[in-house]
């Protein structure tokens, strides 16, 4: 049974959140926006009316999510109340705390959320390390944690490439997430993946060590503004390989497309490689591959913001990208995340999906300084 103190946390936190949220502000805001919808000729700029669909939308889940917060926590302290008088179990009232802190926590971890692109989609490709076979299944495992991450919190995962392994497992994959703050939680998985295990493909059953490297961009949309230059781009088209029917394999649906890269602030080139196989259309894989791209180039201009941003501020951050953030060992039952110091036995569960606690104790720990 739940104590006075704890349900004062509860009402305390909702009441915090109110002040965070400005939740008074953006009753009116979202007033004043959909009234702005309402204009004579509002659709006749498709672009325009999409981006405020798009802000009246992100006003009513804000307001929409404490609306629950508060209700959970009115309907908790009413519990609280009725247990005293033998009307409910302390069982129920337990269940409408867990309820309430888990509402609590859900709203309080978006907040921390606040960059422009973290409400975004995400695009996560995953790459296998040296090691041969025992690397690219170890990559293989990392893709099936994702989706079913994915999966299990009601997102769309779409994979646009994958290259199979040579024996087993894959070398390198890309996973499109598509849903609301996709990518401000997966931002905490940018970095290499550790794995330590009995190989399965290792002879003498020694413990082996792998490495896998995630790298997590926005999926940019059409209301995003990002300047790519036609003259740099190039293609090259090939048959798709894998499962997938006869078609997959003898017409040209695979394009690659390859970008002449010129860093606007060192001058420096590279080329941008992007494959895309999702569909056996080739003009449909050729339209993703390109909201690849501007999803990679809007996510240097990111990059090139957040350095600027660390100068400034002398940020004392402990992550930085590409670096080892997290060891899975699979013959202690351990994994451990190398930046929150935060750590499970439940190896098993991680696997499947279950990563939303190493998510949040990273955006506890860093989220302010995002």
């Amino acid at each position: 049974m739940i104590t006075a103190e704890q349900l004062k946390e509860v009402k305390d936190r909702t009441a915090q959140l109110h002040r965070y949220l400005n939740i008074d502000s953006k009753k009116i805001q979202l007033e004043e926006e959909q009234l702005r919808t309402q204009a004579p000729g509002f659709w006749d700029d498709q672009k325009k009316a999409e981006a405020q669909m798009k802000l009246v939308k992100g006003l009513e889940k804000w307001i929409k999510g404490y609306a629950e917060v508060k209700s959970l926590t009115d309907e908790l302290e009413l519990a609280f109340e009725y247990y005293k008088e033998e009307l409910v179990t302390e069982a129920e009232v337990d269940e409408i705390y867990s309820n309430a802190i888990a509402s609590i926590e859900d709203l309080e971890l978006k907040n921390m959320l606040r960059r422009e692109e973290d409400v975004m989609s995400a695009v996560l490709k995953i790459n296998s390390g040296a090691g041969g076979t025992e690397a690219q299944d170890w990559a293989q495992m990392l893709m099936r944690m994702y989706m079913r991450w994915a999966e299990e919190n009601k997102y769309k995962c779409v994979v646009s490439n994958v290259l199979d392994g040579d024996d087993a497992g894959i070398k390198s994959c890309t996973l499109e997430i598509e849903g609301d703050y996709a990518y401000g939680y997966l931002k905490s998985e940018n970095g290499v993946h550790r794995l330590v295990r009995v190989s399965p493909y290792n002879a003498q059953g020694k413990r082996m060590t792998s490495f896998a490297s995630v790298f997590v961009t926005p999926l940019v949309d059409d209301t995003i503004e990002v300047n790519i230059e036609q003259a740099r781009i190039s293609w090259d088209t090939f048959r798709s390989s894998g499962a997938g029917g006869q078609n997959v394999n003898k017409v040209e649906s695979g394009v690659r497309l390859r970008y002449q890269y010129k860093d606007p602030y060192t001058g420096e080139e590279e080329e941008i490689l992007i494959e895309n196989t999702e569909t056996r259309d080739q003009p449909k894989n050729k339209e993703n591959a390109l909201r690849l791209l501007r999803s990679i180039l809007y996510d240097k201009e990111l990059q090139h913001r957040m350095a600027e941003q660390a100068k400034v501020e002398a940020s004392k951050r402990k992550i930085e990208w590409g670096s080892q953030i997290r060891s899975y060992v699979f013959d202690d039952r351990r994994v451990k995340d190398h930046r929150t110091n935060y750590q499970t036995s439940d190896v098993g569960g991680v696997m499947d999906g279950k990563i939303d606690a190493f998510i949040k104790a990273y955006l506890m720990e860093f989220g302010e300084t995002e």
